[in-house]
């Protein structure tokens, strides 16, 4: 079914501070220098890169995603700089059901500035107006509680805490969940 949303799939999205595109071979740099931060790692799925072939890789991984169609991150750009700051995206999208999750990093030294916000904000709109999905979902780890307020900062609601959904890390973690649909989106607009 994503193949019938062709170019709508994962456009360049442009706000006022940020350009969330697709990445290239080109990103690898800007991806190492904040993916080998552990506290970014921290409460992701994905252990701190060790060496510019770990994005590397990664970036390939993505490559891959965009050519099939399948759910994918774009890069968080800064546009003052060209420099990608971080990755926003779909982890899973139910066509049958127009729901997706959500999920995303930022680079430590852009914490703090709404610009994840930001982010979330317009890959939102993108889900609820360009692919018309009806719920957009995303978890945080109960210990980062920033991810949580970054949803709720964006219309999201909390829906529940989820005991030990994720093995991270070498350990079980609760992950709170958060939702929104079009209507809330929509009259928050």
């Amino acid at each position: 079914m994503i193949e019938l949303i062709g170019a709508h799939y994962m456009p360049a999205i442009e706000t006022d501070r940020l350009t969330l595109r697709r990445l290239t071979m080109r990103d690898a740099r800007d991806i190492f220098e904040y993916s080998r931060d552990a506290d970014v790692a921290r409460h992701v799925l994905w252990d701190a890169h060790t060496s510019l072939s770990d994005a590397k890789g990664y970036i390939r991984y993505m490559l891959r995603r965009y050519h099939s169609f399948d759910p994918a991150s774009w890069g968080i750009e800064w546009r003052e700089t060209g420099k990608i700051i971080g990755t926003i995206g779909f982890m899973w999208i139910q066509f049958e059901h127009s729901v997706a999750e959500v999920g995303y990093s930022l680079a430590k030294n852009y914490w703090n500035r709404g610009i994840m916000t930001e982010a979330l904000d317009a890959v939102l709109h993108h889900a609820f107006y360009d692919l018309r999905l009806n719920r957009i979902e995303a978890l945080h780890e109960v210990e980062n509680p920033a991810s949580g307020a970054v949803m709720r900062k964006c219309g999201m609601k909390y829906e529940g805490c989820m005991r030990q959904k994720l093995y991270n890390k070498g350990r079980y973690v609760d992950v709170n969940l958060y939702a929104i649909l079009r209507e809330e989106f929509s009259s928050q607009i």
